[in-house]
Protein backbone atom coordinates (compact mmCIF):
# COMPACT_ATOMS: atom_id res chain seq x y z
CA UNK A 1 0.00 0.00 0.00
CA UNK A 2 2.81 1.93 0.22
CA UNK A 3 3.11 5.11 -2.67
CA UNK A 4 6.13 6.31 -4.24
CA UNK A 5 5.30 9.50 -6.36
CA UNK A 6 7.72 9.11 -8.87
CA UNK A 7 5.01 9.81 -11.48
CA UNK A 8 5.06 13.80 -12.53
CA UNK A 9 2.10 14.70 -11.75
CA UNK A 10 2.29 13.72 -8.04
CA UNK A 11 5.67 15.04 -7.41
CA UNK A 12 4.31 18.32 -9.29
CA UNK A 13 1.09 17.82 -7.07
CA UNK A 14 3.24 17.19 -3.43
CA UNK A 15 5.78 20.69 -4.32
CA UNK A 16 2.49 22.80 -4.82
CA UNK A 17 1.39 21.43 -1.71
CA UNK A 18 4.46 22.08 0.33
CA UNK A 19 4.54 25.48 -1.21
CA UNK A 20 1.06 26.35 0.03
CA UNK A 21 1.98 24.85 3.11
CA UNK A 22 4.85 26.98 3.81
CA UNK A 23 3.48 30.13 2.81
CA UNK A 24 0.57 29.70 5.77
CA UNK A 25 3.03 28.62 8.06
CA UNK A 26 4.91 32.05 7.11
CA UNK A 27 2.14 33.78 7.25
CA UNK A 28 1.35 32.80 11.12
CA UNK A 29 -0.63 30.06 10.88
CA UNK A 30 0.22 27.12 13.39
CA UNK A 31 0.68 23.20 12.51
CA UNK A 32 -1.85 20.87 13.23
CA UNK A 33 -0.71 18.24 11.30
CA UNK A 34 -1.97 15.64 8.03
CA UNK A 35 -4.95 14.46 6.89
CA UNK A 36 -5.61 11.27 4.55
CA UNK A 37 -7.86 10.81 1.91
CA UNK A 38 -8.73 9.37 -1.24
CA UNK A 39 -7.57 6.10 0.53
CA UNK A 40 -10.63 3.31 -0.21
CA UNK A 41 -9.68 0.85 -2.86
CA UNK A 42 -11.97 2.70 -5.55
CA UNK A 43 -11.03 6.00 -5.37
CA UNK A 44 -7.44 4.32 -5.44
CA UNK A 45 -8.58 2.49 -9.20
CA UNK A 46 -9.83 5.63 -10.19
CA UNK A 47 -6.95 7.59 -9.58
CA UNK A 48 -4.53 5.06 -10.05
CA UNK A 49 -2.60 4.96 -7.31
CA UNK A 50 -1.51 2.57 -4.42
CA UNK A 51 -2.33 4.57 -1.23
CA UNK A 52 -3.73 7.31 0.37
CA UNK A 53 -2.99 11.05 -0.33
CA UNK A 54 -2.40 13.56 2.30
CA UNK A 55 -2.90 16.77 3.26
CA UNK A 56 -1.86 19.35 5.17
CA UNK A 57 -4.00 20.77 8.39
CA UNK A 58 -3.24 23.88 10.55
CA UNK A 59 -5.01 25.15 13.60
CA UNK A 60 -6.94 28.06 11.36
CA UNK A 61 -9.46 25.12 9.88
CA UNK A 62 -9.72 23.41 13.48
CA UNK A 63 -13.31 23.72 14.68
CA UNK A 64 -15.22 23.07 18.20
CA UNK A 65 -17.37 19.76 18.39
CA UNK A 66 -20.60 20.61 18.10
CA UNK A 67 -19.79 23.80 15.57
CA UNK A 68 -22.63 24.65 13.12
CA UNK A 69 -21.22 24.80 9.39
CA UNK A 70 -23.00 26.96 6.65
CA UNK A 71 -21.95 25.19 3.41
CA UNK A 72 -24.86 26.94 1.33
CA UNK A 73 -22.28 28.10 -1.32
CA UNK A 74 -20.33 24.93 -1.27
CA UNK A 75 -20.10 22.85 -4.51
CA UNK A 76 -20.29 19.80 -3.43
CA UNK A 77 -20.17 20.00 0.96
CA UNK A 78 -18.86 16.07 2.30
CA UNK A 79 -18.74 15.27 6.15
CA UNK A 80 -16.45 12.03 6.97
CA UNK A 81 -16.65 10.44 10.36
CA UNK A 82 -12.90 9.62 10.59
CA UNK A 83 -10.30 8.41 13.30
CA UNK A 84 -7.63 10.89 14.16
CA UNK A 85 -4.10 9.63 15.65
CA UNK A 86 -1.56 12.26 17.99
CA UNK A 87 2.08 10.85 17.24
CA UNK A 88 4.46 10.73 20.32
CA UNK A 89 7.45 10.17 18.12
CA UNK A 90 8.52 10.95 14.08
CA UNK A 91 7.47 8.26 11.55
CA UNK A 92 9.70 8.16 8.80
CA UNK A 93 9.47 6.84 4.99
CA UNK A 94 10.31 2.55 5.37
CA UNK A 95 9.43 2.55 9.36
CA UNK A 96 8.04 -0.90 10.41
CA UNK A 97 4.87 -2.09 11.63
CA UNK A 98 6.25 -1.57 14.92
CA UNK A 99 7.70 1.32 14.73
CA UNK A 100 4.92 3.39 13.29
CA UNK A 101 2.86 1.51 15.95
CA UNK A 102 4.88 3.15 18.47
CA UNK A 103 4.81 6.34 17.82
CA UNK A 104 1.13 6.50 17.74
CA UNK A 105 0.69 8.31 21.45
CA UNK A 106 -3.11 8.87 21.22
CA UNK A 107 -6.35 7.69 19.63
CA UNK A 108 -9.52 9.79 19.21
CA UNK A 109 -12.63 10.88 17.14
CA UNK A 110 -12.67 13.29 14.05
CA UNK A 111 -14.68 15.05 11.88
CA UNK A 112 -13.54 16.11 8.32
CA UNK A 113 -15.45 19.00 6.01
CA UNK A 114 -14.72 18.93 2.51
CA UNK A 115 -15.79 20.23 -0.48
CA UNK A 116 -15.25 18.17 -3.57
CA UNK A 117 -16.90 20.07 -6.31
CA UNK A 118 -13.39 20.55 -7.92
CA UNK A 119 -12.47 17.02 -7.52
CA UNK A 120 -11.27 15.13 -10.92
CA UNK A 121 -9.49 12.26 -11.22
CA UNK A 122 -5.82 13.95 -11.25
CA UNK A 123 -3.98 13.04 -7.86
CA UNK A 124 -1.48 15.63 -8.37
CA UNK A 125 -4.30 18.76 -8.86
CA UNK A 126 -5.72 16.86 -5.81
CA UNK A 127 -2.66 17.19 -3.72
CA UNK A 128 -2.03 20.65 -4.68
CA UNK A 129 -5.70 21.66 -3.85
CA UNK A 130 -5.11 20.26 -0.59
CA UNK A 131 -7.64 17.86 -0.89
CA UNK A 132 -10.30 20.14 -0.84
CA UNK A 133 -10.18 20.30 3.14
CA UNK A 134 -12.59 22.74 4.68
CA UNK A 135 -13.00 22.20 8.68
CA UNK A 136 -11.40 19.47 10.79
CA UNK A 137 -13.31 19.16 14.46
CA UNK A 138 -11.31 16.68 16.97
CA UNK A 139 -12.96 14.72 20.03
CA UNK A 140 -10.08 14.34 23.05
CA UNK A 141 -7.12 11.88 22.09
CA UNK A 142 -6.22 9.57 24.66
CA UNK A 143 -3.45 7.02 24.69
CA UNK A 144 -5.06 3.13 23.79
CA UNK A 145 -5.91 0.97 26.53
CA UNK A 146 -3.16 -1.30 27.58
CA UNK A 147 -3.06 -4.50 25.00
CA UNK A 148 -4.97 -2.85 22.70
CA UNK A 149 -3.97 -1.61 19.17
CA UNK A 150 -4.72 0.88 16.24
CA UNK A 151 -6.16 -2.06 14.91
CA UNK A 152 -8.90 -2.60 17.87
CA UNK A 153 -9.98 0.87 17.29
CA UNK A 154 -14.23 0.98 16.30
CA UNK A 155 -16.26 3.90 15.31
CA UNK A 156 -19.39 4.88 16.33
CA UNK A 157 -21.21 7.12 14.04
CA UNK A 158 -25.24 8.60 15.34
CA UNK A 159 -27.27 11.25 12.03
CA UNK A 160 -29.83 12.87 13.68
CA UNK A 161 -30.31 11.21 17.04
CA UNK A 162 -30.52 7.62 14.72
CA UNK A 163 -27.56 4.93 14.94
CA UNK A 164 -25.87 5.27 11.80
CA UNK A 165 -22.90 3.01 11.92
CA UNK A 166 -22.20 1.23 15.33
CA UNK A 167 -18.75 -0.70 15.77
CA UNK A 168 -17.25 0.32 12.20
CA UNK A 169 -13.93 -1.12 11.47
CA UNK A 170 -12.08 1.55 9.85
CA UNK A 171 -9.64 -1.46 8.29
CA UNK A 172 -12.43 -2.27 6.18
CA UNK A 173 -12.71 0.86 4.57
CA UNK A 174 -9.52 2.12 4.15
CA UNK A 175 -6.71 -0.34 5.21
CA UNK A 176 -4.83 -1.14 7.98
CA UNK A 177 -4.41 1.97 10.11
CA UNK A 178 -0.29 1.17 10.51
CA UNK A 179 -0.74 1.22 6.55
CA UNK A 180 -2.03 4.16 5.90
CA UNK A 181 0.51 6.26 8.10
CA UNK A 182 3.34 3.96 6.07
CA UNK A 183 1.76 5.55 2.83
CA UNK A 184 1.55 8.92 4.66
CA UNK A 185 5.03 8.97 5.53
CA UNK A 186 6.82 7.35 1.95
CA UNK A 187 4.42 10.11 0.05
CA UNK A 188 6.22 12.86 2.10
CA UNK A 189 9.35 11.67 1.66
CA UNK A 190 9.96 13.45 -1.23
CA UNK A 191 8.93 17.33 0.04
CA UNK A 192 10.84 18.95 3.48
CA UNK A 193 7.73 17.37 5.49
CA UNK A 194 7.76 14.34 7.68
CA UNK A 195 5.24 12.72 9.75
CA UNK A 196 6.58 14.28 13.19
CA UNK A 197 5.85 14.04 17.13
CA UNK A 198 3.10 16.22 18.12
CA UNK A 199 1.63 15.88 14.41
CA UNK A 200 -2.46 15.16 14.59
CA UNK A 201 -3.06 12.94 11.54
CA UNK A 202 -6.76 12.17 10.35
CA UNK A 203 -6.49 8.91 8.74
CA UNK A 204 -9.37 9.07 6.18
CA UNK A 205 -13.49 8.19 6.10
CA UNK A 206 -13.59 5.89 8.67
CA UNK A 207 -17.60 4.63 6.95
CA UNK A 208 -19.57 6.03 4.20
CA UNK A 209 -19.39 9.87 4.01
CA UNK A 210 -22.09 11.63 4.61
CA UNK A 211 -23.07 13.92 1.20
CA UNK A 212 -24.70 17.35 2.89
CA UNK A 213 -27.76 18.74 1.66
CA UNK A 214 -27.96 21.29 5.35
CA UNK A 215 -29.50 20.60 8.66
CA UNK A 216 -27.24 17.31 9.20
CA UNK A 217 -26.51 16.77 12.50
CA UNK A 218 -23.48 13.72 12.68
CA UNK A 219 -22.12 12.69 16.22
CA UNK A 220 -18.80 10.36 16.12
CA UNK A 221 -17.33 8.49 18.58
CA UNK A 222 -14.58 6.29 18.99
CA UNK A 223 -13.99 4.84 22.69
CA UNK A 224 -14.63 7.18 24.99
CA UNK A 225 -14.03 10.33 22.08
CA UNK A 226 -16.28 12.36 21.09
CA UNK A 227 -17.01 15.32 18.31
CA UNK A 228 -20.02 16.03 16.54
CA UNK A 229 -20.84 18.61 14.00
CA UNK A 230 -24.15 20.09 12.18
CA UNK A 231 -24.60 21.73 9.14
CA UNK A 232 -27.21 24.69 8.66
Amino acid sequence: MLVTPEDPSLLDGLRRLEAESDARLAGGETRLGWKAGFGTAAAMAKLGTSGPLAGFLTETTLGASGATFDVSDWAKPVLEPEVAVRLAADIEAGADRSQIAAAVGAVGAAIELVDLGAAGDDPGAMLAANLFHRAVLLGDLAPLAPGNALADVRVDVRSAGADHALGADPAAVLGDLIDVLASMASLLAPTSYRLRAGDVIITGAAVPPFMLEGGEEVDVRVGDSRVSARVA
